[in-house]
């Protein structure tokens, strides 16, 4: 589950225990398979020496460059994000600050540049917030983090537009996520 802080009346959102272990446990399963490819292929004792060697020598620098991209979300005490929840809410992080209801459009999206997944946030007047998720957010948890602390607070289109990218069955059967339906005054 995602990493929710309350303060008062913020939610600081970090990056989930459960992703720090994985993106971490991915980077060094990459860069040892690679060092030990290119250690196998240094030895000579198969027909395809010469390919673990191409192999390890080209995928390190790749990996190198994602830890790289990376770095940044491995702060401990990094806030990815801060939520104030009801009718006045705000979503800032250091990029940027949007009111909830003038959330046109959020998405969670990767960038095919350095394989990052970016909340962007679209707004009514044509502003775009890209928050950095270091991959330390789960879609599925993205998808509770929105529905449940975001949604009753955004406008009747957006919400129409948000109950057309998720399923919410999908939420119930994997994180036993049930949307309550809350009053708004």
């Amino acid at each position: 589950m995602v990493n929710i802080k309350e303060k008062n009346e913020l939610l600081q959102v970090k990056g989930s225990k459960g992703m720090y272990v994985w993106v971490t446990g991915t980077y060094l399963i990459a860069i040892i398979s690679c060092l030990v490819l290119i250690i196998q292929g240094f030895k000579f004792n198969s027909n395809y020496s010469l390919i673990y060697i191409f192999g390890g020598i080209m995928l390190t620098p790749v990996f190198l460059y994602l830890i790289l991209w990376s770095l940044p979300g491995f702060n401990p005490w990094k806030i990815l994000l801060t939520i104030i929840p009801g009718e006045n809410g705000k979503v800032f992080s250091k990029k940027g600050t949007v009111f909830i209801n003038d959330i046109r459009n959020i998405d969670l999206v990767r960038n095919p540049f350095n394989l990052i997944n970016y909340i962007v946030i679209e707004t009514f007047d044509e502003k775009k917030l890209k928050i950095p998720t270091y991959n330390l957010i789960d879609d599925l948890d993205y998808q509770v983090m929105v529905d449940q602390y975001m949604f009753p607070y955004m406008t009747e289109n957006t919400r129409k537009v948000w109950d057309r990218k998720i399923d919410l069955n999908v939420l119930l059967k994997e994180v036993r996520y049930e949307r309550q339906e809350q009053k708004i005054d």
